[in-house]
């Protein structure tokens, strides 16, 4: 676990990532796009969650089953995944083995991996950047993007041919993001100098800097494009930002926020508290986003990381990275009401649409 705190809890000043993280749905990646009216039952047959196992690994579960019913092995630590706005491709961020024993390297070129979920098969390998972090599709479907964390750059990867074919300078450290429901903005929340990066898609470049707090780590974006969250881990907050305005109010959550998820009516966001390997913190913070206040605190397991909301907005799922396991949240009754085990020290989390 001393390999988990060099990785993932680092200090600023070596742009190493605080925390792992994050996804979407993932995410783990792109949030409140999917607003047609669901048929919970048909919609839960064929739903699944997958997860980014750092061990080397990717858990597949049954939302209707409520349990792991396949694992995708991967060399080398997996760190954030994200399922393609229309559910045909899982796509994961990778962080190679060193060639001589079990560490991470923190100087060679990770890789973004494509997985048809059908089968469990990778697709396709795509080479990106130094110590890649958080992966998300646009919602039009045209790119994945890659937080490359010692590049200081985005690697922007063509949906299709699986290709790179930009790459974007960001802040120091970029970790965590979300894409506008538009697909023309990526808000990208640079770790090591407290900032997020608003990145213009169409033109391929850095618009300009938003400063939100201390350490943030990922951000979400409501589906009207007026509103991003950003989880504030040395802050132990949650900023709420108003992009018209450029405000910045800030409410109190739990220790060590990593992820952070937005349901899809864009009333609540939900941040997974993580903690440290030795403190670890095991909630997860509800936040009203009108009234800009925590609403509810609720039980998770220990080192609670990803953090995904189900379409219908009736469960949320956070992954547990001290204990192997994922979380399910009844967010009506604001508590848990399953634990799952999946593998080694799961990290990112996304959900089929």
């Amino acid at each position: 676990m001393k390999r988990l705190l060099a990785l993932f809890f680092t200090s600023i000043l070596m742009l190493s990532l605080v925390l792992t993280g994050c996804g979407k749905a993932s995410d783990n990646g792109n949030q409140n796009t999917n607003k047609k009216t669901e048929n919970p039952a048909s919609t839960q047959v064929s739903q699944f969650l997958f997860t980014a196992n750092e061990g080397g690994s990717i858990s597949k579960i049954s939302v209707k089953d409520q349990n792991v019913v396949s694992t995708i092995k991967v060399e080398g630590a997996v760190h954030n995944i994200q399922v393609s706005p229309d559910g045909k491709v899982v796509a994961a961020t990778v962080v190679p083995k060193m060639a001589h024993g079990h560490n991470e390297s923190m100087d060679m070129k990770g890789k973004a991996i494509f997985i048809d979920p059908k089968n469990d098969k990778i697709i396709k390998e795509v080479a990106v950047g130094n110590h890649p972090a958080h992966i998300v599709f646009t919602e039009n479907g045209k790119y994945a993007l890659v937080t490359n964390n010692e590049d200081n750059n985005v690697s922007v990867i063509d949906a299709k041919k699986y290709e790179v074919v930009q790459t974007i300078p960001t802040g120091k450290g970029p970790h965590g993001f979300r894409i506008a429901q538009d697909s023309q903005y990526a808000y990208v929340a640079n770790m090591g100098e407290n900032s997020v990066s608003v990145l213009n898609l169409e033109s391929m470049k850095e618009e300009k800097k938003i400063k939100v707090g201390t350490t943030p780590v990922t951000t979400g974006i409501t589906s009207d494009n007026k509103t991003l969250v950003v989880t504030l881990n040395k802050e132990n907050a949650l900023a709420i930002v108003d992009l018209a305005s450029g405000n910045v109010d800030k409410v109190n959550v739990g220790n060590g926020p990593a992820q952070v998820y937005i349901q899809q009516d864009n009333q609540f966001a939900y941040v997974a508290n993580q903690g440290t390997e030795d403190t670890p913190s095991h909630t997860l913070t509800k936040v009203d986003l009108q009234t800009k206040q925590a609403v509810a605190t609720i039980e998770t397991g220990k080192g609670s990381h990803g953090v995904v909301t189900s379409p219908d907005n009736k469960f949320t799922y956070v992954t547990n990275m001290f204990e192997d396991t994922v979380s399910i949240i009844d967010n009506a009754q604001n508590r848990l009401v399953k634990t799952i085990q999946v593998g080694k020290t799961p990290n990112g989390i996304s959900i089929t649409p």
